[in-house]
């Protein structure tokens, strides 16, 4: 069996029956170029499992597929799965607490922490652009007070 490189996500870099190398089909699957044989990232595996198993809690994900409850919170966090409406159990806003089905804050919050990254990112954008000004306005060279720095002697 070839030997898999592994990542965050566990994400497959050779087949594991060939050792060639595999292709990203999309949706946490690879499959293999040489021979075929897919195989699949931790998304991948919670996702197949999921499809199957509608409306399994985190717990019986992990014990099911083996991938841990923090890796499975995590794609929640970062929206790529989604708690099933018919869940009793949800995620809470970061910002304000309210309970949220998945990312880390509500609709309203998360309107609040782009508004605010966009005004981070413009007032870094202005002191950038003051900073590169500031060598024509605020550093003159010495002998440059309007006057001819040489002289012809006659």
């Amino acid at each position: 069996m070839a030997e898999l490189s592994l990542d965050k996500y566990h994400t497959p870099i050779r087949c594991e029956v060939c050792g060639d190398t595999l292709t990203f089909m999309g949706v946490g699957e690879y499959k293999c170029d040489k021979c075929g044989h897919l195989m699949y990232d931790d998304y991948g595996v919670v996702r197949n499992y999921l499809e199957k198993n509608k409306g399994v809690t985190v717990v019986e994900i992990s014990m099911a597929t083996g991938i841990s409850q923090s890796q499975i919170k995590q794609m929640l966090k970062e929206d790529r799965l989604e708690i099933s409406d018919s869940s009793r159990v949800f995620l809470r806003c970061e910002a304000c607490g309210k309970e949220i089905k998945s990312g880390r804050y509500c609709p309203a919050c998360e309107q609040l922490a782009a508004a605010a990254e966009a005004k981070k990112r413009a007032n870094a954008l202005r002191e950038e652009r003051q900073m590169n000004m500031a060598g024509f306005k605020a550093n003159p060279l010495k002998g440059e007070e309007g006057t001819r720095r040489f002289k012809r002697e006659h």
